[in-house]
């Protein structure tokens, strides 16, 4: 029974302590952190889904019979345009084309003579020493003898042509694919096998799709310019990268309710890789409007609203939610550039309910590990 007194006396006196922190804790106020309502340049932004695609893709092939000799490169190289890629053997077309060379100075040597020929004719026939018919049969020796030439010239060219051809040549900038055909195989121009393939990877296409309510913007935006559009690969950390709008497409699909779009990027670290997917920010226009963290948005009963820090008191502000931007949200409202917003504490207030401003704590200093 003693006992039971002891501890009812106990609480008693503990209550009568703790009775007079209430209201000193209450006139002193929540502790809240506030950040200030912005008014600015604000993007717009169009959010969507993309994927990386080459803007062309070379496939290489022979346009000669031949052994391949030499290969210059390997595979994954990047190649500039005109860097050799295979050699081929070419010794049987030169070998033709010093026979072909050899018959066509034995042809001009012929022409020569035959000209000769009908000018002496002509000089006759004018003294009457020759008959038209002489000067006529030379005129034609002539004429036969350059076709013959000529003949033989465009044989040339085309022999030198096919020497030309044997040392297979990349016709665009790009990274090569695997190699399947390697040193000693012989390859037919009426086989058609892809030697290489040569992906352009500098500069590189993204292609992604908008809802078509977004047409009419895109189209305003492209009456005065290129519009901004920003690509980030998934888990990259890094800043995103950043192109141009370079095409829309000619119809919306009826299926989707979307728009095909694609942007054009510089990609010189080829951090965009063909195939990869990647998240994508379209920028049509920039405007002026106020900003607050996402963290002060508040939803209620009645709608979104804010706690705004005036002298010390909370106060409930009805706001109208435009878009998200970042970690931020733009927003319409009773709300003026440079008021105080509740961020950290918002839930523990009250509309009329006294606060009090404290700073975020500081970033803790990293920990040094020693060595061992």
């Amino acid at each position: 029974m003693t006992r039971r007194v002891l501890l009812a006396l106990l609480a008693c006196a503990l209550l009568a302590a703790g009775a007079p922190l209430r209201p000193a804790l209450a006139q002193a106020g929540v502790p809240v952190t506030t950040e200030p309502v912005r008014f600015g340049p604000v993007p717009v932004e169009i959010l969507a889904n993309g994927i990386v695609a080459a803007e062309s893709v070379v496939t290489v092939r022979t346009r000669v019979d031949g052994q391949i000799t030499e290969v210059h490169v390997t595979e994954g190289q990047m190649v500039r345009r005109g860097q050799p890629l295979f050699t081929l053997d070419a010794r049987q077309a030169e070998a033709q084309l010093a026979e072909r060379e050899a018959q066509m100075a034995r042809n001009r040597a012929l022409l020569a003579r035959a000209e000769a020929d009908m000018r002496r004719y002509e000089a006759l026939r004018g003294q009457g020493f020759a008959a038209q018919q002489r000067f006529e049969q030379a005129q034609a020796e002539a004429l036969a003898a350059a076709a013959n030439v000529r003949a033989d010239e465009a044989v040339i060219r085309q022999i030198r042509l096919g020497i030309e051809f044997a040392t297979i040549r990349a016709e665009a900038d790009g990274r090569l694919g695997a190699l399947p055909l390697r040193q000693g195989n012989f390859v037919r121009q009426a086989e058609n096998v892809a030697l290489a393939t040569i992906t352009q990877m500098d500069p590189i296409m993204v292609s992604f799709a908008v809802p078509e309510r977004w047409l009419r913007e895109i189209k305003a935006a492209l009456a005065e310019g290129a519009p901004v559009v920003r690509a980030r690969p998934d888990g990259d950390a890094g800043p995103p990268a950043e192109g141009r709008l370079v095409f829309v497409d000619s119809a919306v699909d009826t299926a989707t309710g979307t728009i095909l779009l694609k942007a054009r990027f510089d990609n010189p670290d080829l951090r965009l890789w063909p195939g990869q997917y990647v998240q994508v920010t379209l920028v049509p226009r920039v405007e002026e409007a106020l900003t607050i963290p996402s963290a002060a948005l508040q939803t209620g009963q009645s709608g979104r609203f804010v706690y705004v820090l005036e002298e010390g008191t909370a106060r409930r502000r009805g706001v109208e939610l435009v878009r998200p931007v970042g970690d931020r949200v733009v927003v319409r409202g009773e709300l003026a550039a440079g008021e105080k917003v509740i961020v950290d504490g918002a839930q523990r207030v009250t509309d009329g309910s006294r606060a009090v401003e404290r700073n975020p704590p500081p970033p803790a200093a990293p920990r040094l590990s020693s060595a061992r």
